[in-house]
């Protein structure tokens, strides 16, 4: 069965693997996991490259001997708002289908659902609040001002991004 976007967001914050793939996969492996349209656009140093998939990024470091290794992704859910056709496409591509919105609350009441959910902590980003699993590596960026209406945009107890990040385990 294919999980809808709430179950995939549940996994990726339990789990921080995002089709399969997180921290130390490689970029072939993000390409054989993730067959979506990219963009890949390596900065100027060649340190590091971002796989652009639209509202979903992947980030890559290089590794001795050639080769790139993932760092870090982002779900980023506030460029969904708008509602210009990236939820449906990438809904054809990868079969996971989100909604223009996604409350805190139901990605919440998902994550208690499901067993294995990693400790959250909070901490305040300046109108945004960020729910961090350090287990997993994985931070929700939450939408905390209350004048922020839902529209083009998040609006209050949105999420605004889903991000994963830490260090590059030893392969």
């Amino acid at each position: 069965m294919t999980p809808t976007g709430i179950e995939f967001l549940a996994s990726f914050v339990r789990t921080g693997r995002l089709h399969g793939i997180g921290i130390g996969s490689t970029l072939d492996e993000a390409g054989r996991a993730v067959r979506h349209r990219f963009v890949d656009v390596v900065d100027e140093g060649g340190e590091s490259l971002r796989r652009d998939h639209g509202f979903v990024e992947l980030y890559f470091n290089p590794v001795p001997g050639g080769g790139w290794v993932m760092s870090g992704g982002s779900i980023e859910l506030h460029r969904l708002a708008p509602g210009h056709g990236a939820a449906q496409e990438w809904a054809r591509t990868t079969g996971v289908g989100f909604p223009r919105h996604v409350a805190w609350e139901t990605l919440r009441a998902e994550l208690a659902r499901v067993p294995g959910t990693p400790e959250l902590t909070v901490g305040d980003q300046g109108g945004f609040l960020e729910h961090r699993a350090a287990a997993s590596g994985v931070s929700v960026i939450v939408v905390d001002d209350e004048e922020e209406e839902r529209g083009c945009h998040p609006g209050h107890g949105d999420v605004w991004s889903v991000s994963l990040w830490g260090p590059v385990p030893a392969r």
